[in-house]
């Protein structure tokens, strides 16, 4: 089934060339560890069930670590509305609505399918946006499952997750276990730490670099959807502002989602090179070129 966002060919691109690149780096991956670790059974096993667990339980993976639930419409009936509005606009199923507990301002969108999404926003982003932001964000997020481009990821930061979790294991068995290991077991465990890590690297680059078009491609497919980009361009402006005004140490625990949210929780010096997402300047540029494409100046009353 086809939406009404705006489809884009740039998106659809990357992410294929993304997914055939990982995929090569997953084989080479596996491979690699059939052959250090001598039981392919082990590997394929265990490296399938992550996959499998990751693909079909990552929205409630998502919800269970922001600490969102399921809201009923009695509950968040203005939520609730604003949503149905935008599916009914958009000409796509209605996503699962949650609600997380938390003061940062964000939301995020999860799920392997439109027929499988959840919508999530945090109550910090409820309280300061106005209904009409509130429609630009959630256009935002609509797209990424519109797009497809949410199940991608979730796909693709697969290799990341099974490299970062064998490169713990490798460490911590190096530093408790190395007084009961001999040399060649030894050698076996710091030669799987190295590819892991390598592959860490490799598919962390190449996530970041999909991540930051698809934040674009959102913004587009958003500002045209409800025809109103400096709503969307205002919404960004007070979520990055009052994110930026969070202390460090409660943002830490949620920059692993970085990728999922609507604006990153707020990074500094390298963390900004890599970042997940491109930056406000480049967002708001956009959404200007897109304003004054449509003319939105000359309709400053305009509904979405």
């Amino acid at each position: 089934m086809r939406s009404r966002f705006r489809g884009d060919r740039g998106l659809t691109a990357r992410m294929a060339v993304t997914l055939f690149l990982l995929g090569l780096l997953y084989v080479a991956f596996v491979g690699a560890l059939i052959v250090l670790l001598k039981s392919w059974v082990l590997v394929v096993v265990v490296a399938a069930g992550l996959l499998g667990a990751q693909y079909w339980f990552s929205d409630r993976i998502a919800l269970y670590a922001m600490r969102g639930r399921v809201v009923q419409r009695e509950e968040w009936p203005e939520l609730h509305a604003v949503v149905d509005r935008l599916c009914a606009l958009a000409d796509m199923p209605r996503p699962v609505v949650a609600v997380s507990a938390m003061d940062m301002p964000n939301a995020f969108a999860t799920g392997r399918n439109a027929d499988h999404a959840v919508v999530c926003v945090t109550t910090g982003l409820l309280r300061r946006l106005e209904p009409a932001e509130l429609e630009g964000v959630l256009a935002h997020e609509l797209s990424h499952v519109a797009h497809k481009d949410v199940a991608v990821i979730t796909v693709a930061s697969f290799l990341g997750v099974l490299a970062g979790l064998i490169v713990r294991f490798a460490f911590y068995s190096q530093m408790f276990g190395g007084g009961r290991r001999d040399q060649n077991t030894a050698v076996v465990l710091a030669a799987v730490l190295g590819v892991s890590a390598a592959v860490y690297a490799l598919s962390f680059l190449l996530i970041r670099a999909l991540s930051r078009y698809r934040e674009l491609a959102a913004d587009r497919a958003a500002a045209l959807l409800t025809g109103r980009p400096s709503v969307l361009a205002s919404a960004l402006t007070k979520v990055t502002g009052d994110i930026a005004r969070i202390p460090a140490k409660d943002l830490r625990t949620v920059q692993a989602f970085n990728a999922f949210y609507f604006t990153p929780a707020a990074g500094s010096g390298l963390a900004r090179l890599f970042s997940t997402h491109p930056s406000l300047e480049q967002r708001l540029e956009q959404l200007g070129r897109i304003s004054g494409e449509l003319g939105e100046a000359a309709e400053p009353g305009r509904a979405g």
